[in-house]
């Protein structure tokens, strides 16, 4: 079990009040304007509040419970998200086995590296050694139609799904001076940041967006969103700083770019959701859509702030 000291016990008293007050404000917006033409909004809204509830409650236990917990809790958070990656993915019955050794055998093996912390292997097995295994179990299968486009579309859905993902258990393996046993914060710190960010760059976009950054991509994330949202999101983190082993100039500036990584992740995801012409990845959260619409800027995030630690705050 985590030990739960007064910093800890702070910061989930305080996210779980934020949510308290969230629901309250979608309570009285529901009385007040449900049968307009906001009904739509205000019941995308009560259902984004209630889907974070249950995430922050799954979240929270999975954590406090300690490695086994996290990597557990990460471990569905990538299966969930490849399979929905690769049901995207125009497959033929010839790439099945190189399927069955992506969910069963690459992303268990991920997360043992994890679990264990062997950095060494953890941080080239799926880059390196999986991106060429890959390519030549689909060879073996013997159809070549489409040969490039199906393994390239295999190996992201692995970089994204798995690699990207396994980052953020793996900042339980840093060994930081002055602040052992305390780095489940980091994953707080980064969850909150990151998805703080999303929801900020959201409530920004819907009251003062205009002008959209990439029109043909994401209409919704705009100019106004993209610098209110990082904005905030950088205040946030900097007024997190007390949990992590960050100085506030620090926090703020790791903050930066971990929002700024979380926003080229969303909209890269985008860009994969408009190329298949779908809205959403998946419906598996109420209001959210699926598990990689939820945690896209996650993606890219995880592994620049585990590594902006390992280099600078671990010997």
């Amino acid at each position: 079990m985590t030990h739960v000291d007064a910093n800890l016990r702070v910061l989930l008293q305080g996210l779980f009040a934020l949510l308290l007050v969230a629901s309250v404000i979608g309570f009285v917006l529901a009385k007040l304007y449900g049968q307009g033409s906001a009904k739509a909004t205000i019941e995308n809204l009560n259902a984004r509040i209630r889907a974070w509830w249950l995430m922050c409650i799954v979240v929270t236990i999975a954590l406090l419970v300690g490695t086994t917990g996290s990597v557990i809790l990460f471990v569905l958070i990538s299966f969930f998200a490849l399979r929905e990656c690769l049901t995207l993915t125009p497959t033929k019955p010839s790439d099945h086995h190189t399927l069955f050794v992506c969910f069963f055998v690459i992303l268990p093996l991920q997360y043992v590296l994890v679990a264990t912390g062997w950095y060494g292997l953890f941080s080239i097995l799926i880059p390196v050694y999986v991106f060429l295994f890959v390519p030549t179990l689909i060879a073996m299968g013997g159809d070549t139609t489409d040969y490039m486009g199906r393994m390239a579309k295999i190996q992201w859905s692995l970089m994204i799904a798995i690699y990207c993902i396994s980052h953020v258990p793996a900042l339980l393996m840093l060994d930081i001076d002055g602040f052992s046993g305390e780095n489940i914060k980091l994953i707080l710190f980064l969850m909150i940041v990151v998805q703080g960010s999303d929801v900020l760059q959201y409530i920004f976009g819907k009251l003062w967006g205009k002008r959209p950054i990439a029109p043909n991509v994401s209409p919704n994330k705009t100019r106004e969103g993209f610098f209110g949202g990082i904005g905030a999101a950088v205040l946030l983190g900097t007024s997190l700083w007390w949990i992590t082993p960050f100085a506030p100039w620090q926090a703020a500036l790791i903050s930066l770019a971990i929002t700024l990584a979380g926003f080229a992740g969303g909209l890269c995801m985008s860009a994969i959701k408009r190329d298949v012409g779908i809205k959403d990845f998946g419906a598996m959260i109420q209001g959210h859509g699926g598990m990689m619409d939820r945690i896209d800027s996650l993606c890219f995030s995880a592994p620049v702030f585990f590594h902006i630690i390992r280099f600078f705050f671990t010997d």
